[in-house]
C-alpha cells in the first residue's frame, strides 16, 4: 500500500463510526473495489450531505450517525435541488460544476446500493424509494474541453529537454543575486532535474513519484515499479518504462542521494529533502514537489506549468509517436476515453482521418 493510501485508510477508519450504519455497510462493500482515497472522498461528501439535512431540519437526527433510512426515503426533488444550490454557494470559493457532479455521483452510488443491492432480513431492499435515481448528472469534463484548456500551457517538443536543462543549470543565472535561492539551487539542482526528467520521460503522476522507493527503480533496464491509480491489488506494482534521458538524470541524483541528503539506512524513499532544523533527509512530499515545479516554471516563462502538466506534456509528445492504446498503458489510464485528451491536443486522429 502506498504511503498516501495508508494515511487515507487510517483517516477512513476514523471517520466511519460517525456515519449511519448503512453507509458503513456500503463502504465495507466497496472496499475491495475502490481505493481508500476514493472512499474517503465519498465519506467527506456524505458528511456535507448529512450535516445539511440536519441543519435544514429535513432530518431530525442530532448527529450524522443517527440519520435514518426512512428520512432518505422521504426526500423530495425540491430537497435535492436545494442541496445542489447549496453546493454551489456554501463555500467562499464555490464548487465548480465538476465538483458538484462528483459529489452528486457519490450520493447516487450509495443510494443505488441501498435500493438495488443491500437487503434486509426479509430480502427486501434497505431503501424502498430512491430519489437520486431521478437525478441526471451530465458529464461536464469532456476530453475535447480539457484539451482546449491545456492548449498553450504545456511544454512542446524541444521544450521538454530545455526545461530539464533549465532546472539543472540555467535557473542559477536567473537567481544569481538571491543568495538564498542560489544556495538552495546548488544543493537541490540535480535532484530537481531528476524529478522533472522522470516525469517528462515516463508520464508518472506526482503521487507515483513521491511514493517511489529505492528498490522500485531498475536503471539498467530503464524500468520502475509503481502502484497505479485505480489498481487496488496492493501486492502488485505496475512496471513502467522511462526514456534514456531520465536514466542519466536519475543516475546522477542517486550518486548524491546518501551523502547530500544524509539518507538514513531505514529511509526507503527515493527522492529526499532535508527540512529546516533537521539533519537527516526524509521522503519528499507531494506539496514540496508541486511548489518546486512552480518555482522553476515561473522564471522559465511558463507560469501556468504545474507538475501535473509535465505529465500532460510527456503524454502529448508520446502520443505523437505512438497510438492511443500504447499511450493509455504508459499513463496508466483506466479507459482510452481519458487518453483522448491527447488526440485533441495534437489533432492527430482528425488529420489522419481526413487523409484517409
Amino acid at each position: 500500500m502506498s504511503i498516501q493510501k495508508g494515511k487515507d485508510r487510517a483517516r477512513l477508519d476514523e471517520k466511519l463510526p460517525t456515519m449511519p450504519w448503512f453507509v458503513q455497510q456500503y463502504i465495507e462493500f466497496k472496499l475491495p473495489d475502490l481505493s481508500p482515497s476514493t472512499l474517503l472522498e465519498y465519506v467527506r461528501d456524505y458528511e456535507i450531505f448529512f450535516n445539511w439535512l440536519i441543519v435544514e431540519g429535513i432530518s431530525q437526527a442530532a448527529t450524522m450517525h443517527e440519520v435514518t433510512l426512512l428520512e432518505l426515503e422521504s426526500l423530495r426533488m425540491e430537497h435535492v435541488t436545494s442541496f445542489r444550490i447549496y453546493l454551489t454557494t456554501y463555500k467562499e470559493q464555490t464548487n465548480s460544476r465538476i465538483t458538484v457532479s462528483r459529489k452528486l455521483s457519490s450520493l447516487r452510488s450509495v443510494f443505488h446500493y441501498l435500493s438495488q443491492i443491500a437487503e434486509d432480513e426479509n430480502f427486501y431492499p434497505l431503501l424502498k424509494r430512491n430519489i437520486m435515481a431521478k437525478i441526471e448528472i451530465k458529464r461536464v469534463n469532456k476530453p475535447k474541453d480539457t484539451a482546449a484548456k491545456l492548449k498553450g500551457k504545456l511544454l512542446e517538443e524541444e521544450e521538454l529537454g530545455e526545461f530539464i536543462d533549465y532546472v539543472r543549470e540555467d535557473y542559477a543565472a536567473d537567481v544569481a543575486e538571491n543568495k538564498q535561492a542560489l544556495y538552495s539551487h546548488e544543493l537541490n539542482a540535480v535532484r530537481d532535474a531528476a524529478i522533472v526528467s522522470l516525469i517528462l520521460n515516463s508520464g508518472l503522476r506526482v503521487s507515483e513519484v513521491v511514493n517511489l522507493n529505492v528498490e522500485d527503480i531498475d536503471l539498467n533496464n530503464r524500468l520502475l515499479y509503481v502502484f497505479r491509480k485505480g489498481n487496488n491489488d496492493e501486492t502488485f506494482k505496475t512496471p513502467v518504462y522511462f526514456r534514456e534521458r531520465a536514466k542519466m538524470d536519475l543516475e546522477q541524483y542517486f550518486t548524491l542521494r546518501s551523502t547530500r541528503y544524509n539518507a538514513p539506512k531505514q529511509e526507503k524513499g527515493y527522492f529526499l529533502a532535508i527540512k529546516n532544523g533537521e539533519k537527516a533527509g526524509k521522503r519528499m512530499t507531494k506539496r514540496a514537489m508541486q511548489q518546486m515545479i512552480l518555482k522553476y516554471a515561473k522564471l522559465f516563462g511558463k507560469p501556468a506549468l504545474t507538475i501535473h502538466k509535465l505529465r500532460h506534456s510527456f503524454a502529448t509528445d508520446y502520443y505523437l509517436q505512438n497510438d492511443i492504446y500504447k499511450t493509455k498503458e504508459q499513463l496508466g489510464h483506466a479507459s482510452t476515453e481519458t487518453t483522448e485528451i491527447y488526440a485533441h491536443l495534437t489533432d492527430k486522429t482528425m488529420s489522419e482521418a481526413i487523409d484517409k
